[in-house]
């Protein structure tokens, strides 16, 4: 294998992780914006079962 080849590949590796990374998002996730808290914050003291 040539140098050329060598360099070529390591060039489009480089490459196409740089597009994937910078590149638009691709996700699946729906948009569900932030979600409000509807719980009681832990607090040690009153539960004795922990």
């Amino acid at each position: 294998m040539g140098i050329s080849k060598l360099f070529g590949r390591m060039t489009k590796y480089i490459s196409e992780a740089v597009a994937r990374i910078f590149g638009p998002n691709d996700d699946s996730y729906p948009a569900t914006g932030v979600q409000p808290f509807e719980g009681v914050p832990f607090e040690a003291g009153k539960n004795s079962d922990w």
